[in-house]
């Protein structure tokens, strides 16, 4: 087990931590070993509101492995959260993270202390299948837990109140499901590279939830959809109508979210299935850029949503938001209003 402190500084980050396991695009059943790529240029964000949530925030990270326990499928935990929890009596808002497929949360450890440094607690269960939401909501419940035990690190330090789902691949159709079944625990979902719906019947149940997704279920929160658009996996669009094949695109899914709903959606140009497991170099399958790119916008919508940042919500805003300009990112929409 392990509880260290991380320092916010991109160099450090760059050169620590590197995917050592080769991961899987969720139609692949087995690791795929590739020669690795040549680390990427140095990435520079093209607009202000990105550049300000690309840089690491304000807080030092610490990180837990191997201490916190158990969903009530039997996983531990791993978390990142800011090493100085509770400064200036800050309670701390919660995302909690899901795995693709065969994936674990080292994996995404770049990404997911980025977070932490913005004064998010990131909690991860370390499984390979979480397409329900079941294992994501134990881990809003644990910390909640964990929150009244005056005992814990945790204690008096978290916002229940503000909690998001985020995940990859598979863990995207989790991050949906923990918002839709939650009964409002989760407040709002960040799906990355969420994969076609022809998948998701072979997708394993748990505890009798299947990890297919209904749009119409989502009737409160807020939902972001995010793909690459050399993924394809997760592919922006469709040739045929969702009423003949489905939703088979982060557009036939947005669509199918209620009209009302605050929600938006963007296709990272260029990027695969896992360039958000780079770290931030790829190393991996699937993966040609890194994580470098979703920094800024993930971030942003998570300060926005669960902190109430009006200047990370400019970057969202229908018609005028930075993100649909751009020139990153392609496929953008958005509902959201001021």
């Amino acid at each position: 087990m392990s509880n260290r402190t991380v320092l916010p500084d991109r160099r450090r980050r760059r050169n620590s931590a590197r995917v050592t396991l080769t991961s899987v695009a969720l139609l692949v059943a087995a690791s795929t070993a590739v020669t690795a790529a040549a680390a990427a240029p140095s990435y520079q964000p093209a607009a202000p509101v990105e550049a300000a949530y690309y840089a690491p925030g304000p807080w030092a990270v610490a990180e837990r492995t191997g201490v916190d326990c158990c969903t009530s499928t039997g996983e531990g935990y791993d978390i990142w959260y800011p090493a100085d929890l509770g400064a200036g009596g800050v309670v701390h808002p919660v995302i909690t993270w899901g795995n693709g497929t065969a994936a674990h949360p080292r994996h995404y450890a770049y990404l997911l202390s980025h977070l932490a440094s913005w004064g998010f607690v990131v909690i991860a269960a370390d499984r390979t299948d979480t397409g329900t939401g079941i294992q994501m909501l134990d881990a809003e419940r644990y910390l909640a837990r964990q929150n009244s035990d005056p005992n814990s690190v945790f204690g008096g330090k978290i916002d229940t109140g503000s909690v998001g789902a985020m995940g990859h691949s598979q863990g995207g159709l989790g991050a949906f499901n923990a918002l839709a079944r939650g009964g409002g625990a989760v407040g709002t979902a960040v799906t990355l590279e969420m994969p076609l719906s022809a998948v998701c019947p072979s997708l394993p149940s748990v505890d009798g939830h299947s990890a297919c997704i209904d749009p119409a279920a989502v009737t409160s929160g807020s939902v972001l959809l995010v793909n690459g658009s050399a993924d394809g996996v997760s592919p922006a669009t469709q040739s045929l109508s969702p009423d003949l094949i489905g939703m088979q695109s982060t557009r036939a899914y947005y669509d199918a979210l209620p009209a009302d709903l605050p929600k938006a959606r963007a296709t990272l140009v260029g990027a695969q299935h896992n360039d958000i497991q780079g770290q931030p170099e790829c190393t991996n399958y699937s993966c040609t850029e890194g994580v470098d790119r979703y920094l800024g916008y993930l971030t942003a919508w998570f300060m926005d949503r669960l902190r109430g940042d009006s200047t990370a919500r400019q970057a969202f805003l229908a018609e005028t938001g930075e993100l649909l300009r751009n020139p990153h990112w392609s496929e953008q929409a958005s509902t959201i209003t001021r």
